[in-house]
C-alpha cells in the first residue's frame, strides 16, 4: 500500500503537471510568443522534470543505501507533494513577468528530483520485502501507482476543464496542484506505518553498509546500464502516449474532455494488464514481457497515429488504450 500510494502521489502530481501545461501553460508562462513556441516552451519545462531525475534517484539511491529507505521516502513524497502545491500558488507571467517561468522551472527540478528518488525507492522497498518467486506480482503494486495517479489526475482535470476557458486560465488550472495536498497527506499517513526494508535492517545490524554506493555500482556498469535503456522505451511511450497526446490531439480538433477519456480510460486498462505483466514474468521471465511490449509498441506507432487522425473520438481510445494501456504496461510492469 506504500509503494502504491507513495507512487500513486508523485505520478498525479507529475502527470497534473504534464497535463495543465499542454492545455494553458504556454499562454500563462510563455505570452506573446507564436502558440507553438509557447507550447514547445511549456514542454520544456515539463523536460526539466525528467532531466533532473537521474540525479534524484543517485541522490536518493545513496542515502537510501546509508541510512535507510524509509526516511527518504518519507522525505521524497514530502518534497513532491510540497513542489506540486506551490505550482498551483504560483504567480504567472502578467503579474511577476520573467520571475514566473524561473520560479515554474524551479519547482519542476524539485519534482523530478523527488520523484528520480520515490520511484526506486518505492519499487526497492517492495522488492525487498517480497519473496523471490512473486517478486514480479509484488513490485508490479507500486507501478500501478501511475496510471492510478494518472487516473486521478484525468478525473481531476477533466472536472475543472468543463470551465469557461477563461475562468480555467485564470484559476481553474490551480486546482489539481492544490488538491495534491491531500493524497500527500493519505500517502505520508501510510508511509509512516511501514516498517524499514529487512534487508536493509540486516546490513545496518551487521554494519556492512557501503561507504560510497555509488562505486560499489560502477564496479560492474553493464548490467546496469542495459537495465537503464529497457526504460527507455517504456517512459517514452508514457510521455508520448499522456502529455504529448492531449496538445497534438486537441490541437488537431479534439474536444479537450474527450482526450483526457481517453487517457482515463487507458489508466483503468493499464491497472489490470500491470499485474498480469508482472506475475507473467514471474512464470516465464522478464526478458520475454518486456520484449513483448516493445515489439507491439513499435507495431503500434504508425497505426496509432492513423488512428488518432481519424478525428473519431472511439478510435481516439483505441488508439491510447493499445499504446498506453497495453502495449506500455507490458513493458513497464516487470521494469
Amino acid at each position: 500500500m506504500s509503494g502504491l500510494l507513495g507512487t500513486a502521489v508523485e505520478f498525479y502530481d507529475f502527470l497534473v503537471y504534464g497535463t495543465v501545461a499542454a492545455l494553458v501553460f504556454g499562454e500563462l508562462f510563455f505570452p506573446g510568443a507564436d502558440p507553438a513556441v509557447g507550447t514547445i516552451a511549456a514542454f520544456g519545462t515539463f523536460a526539466a522534470g525528467y532531466v533532473a531525475r537521474p540525479l534524484g534517484g543517485i541522490l536518493f539511491g545513496h542515502f537510501g543505501d546509508r541510512l535507510g529507505r524509509k526516511s527518504m521516502l518519507l522525505l521524497t513524497m514530502g518534497l513532491m507533494g510540497g513542489a506540486s502545491f506551490l505550482i498551483g500558488l504560483l504567480p504567472t507571467y502578467d503579474t511577476i513577468g520573467v520571475w514566473a517561468p524561473v520560479l515554474l522551472i524551479t519547482l519542476r527540478v524539485v519534482q523530478g528530483i523527488a520523484i528520480g528518488g520515490e520511484w526506486g525507492g518505492a519499487t526497492l522497498m517492495v522488492v525487498e520485502h517480497a519473496g523471490q518467486r512473486r517478486r514480479g506480482l509484488w513490485s508490479s503494486f507500486t507501478q500501478m501507482g501511475a496510471p492510478l495517479g494518472s487516473l486521478l489526475s484525468s478525473v481531476v482535470v477533466t472536472l475543472v476543464v468543463t470551465l469557461p476557458r477563461t475562468e480555467f486560465a485564470a484559476w481553474g488550472w490551480r486546482v489539481p496542484f492544490l488538491l495534491s495536498v491531500v493524497l500527500l497527506g493519505v500517502g505520508l499517513f501510510v508511509r509512516l506505518k511501514v516498517v524499514e526494508s529487512p534487508l536493509f535492517a540486516e546490513v545496518k545490524k551487521d554494519r556492512t553498509e557501503a561507504r560510497l554506493p555509488i562505486l560499489e555500482v560502477l564496479r560492474r556498469p553493464r548490467p546496469l546500464l542495459l537495465a537503464c535503456c529497457v526504460g527507455i522505451g517504456a517512459f517514452t511511450a508514457q510521455s508520448l502516449l499522456t502529455s504529448y497526446m492531449i496538445a497534438y490531439a486537441t490541437g488537431i480538433g479534439y474536444a479537450r474532455p474527450q482526450v483526457l477519456t481517453a487517457l482515463t480510460v487507458s489508466a483503468c486498462v493499464a491497472l489490470v494488464v500491470l499485474p498480469c505483466a508482472s506475475a507473467l514474468s514471474d512464470r516465464i521471465g522478464r526478458r520475454p514481457v518486456v520484449l513483448a511490449g516493445a515489439l507491439t509498441s513499435a507495431a503500434l506507432a504508425f497505426p496509432m497515429l492513423a488512428l488518432v487522425d481519424s478525428k473519431s473520438p472511439g478510435l481516439l481510445i483505441l488508439a491510447v488504450v493499445l499504446g498506453h494501456g497495453v502495449a506500455q504496461s507490458t513493458m513497464y510492469g516487470p521494469l
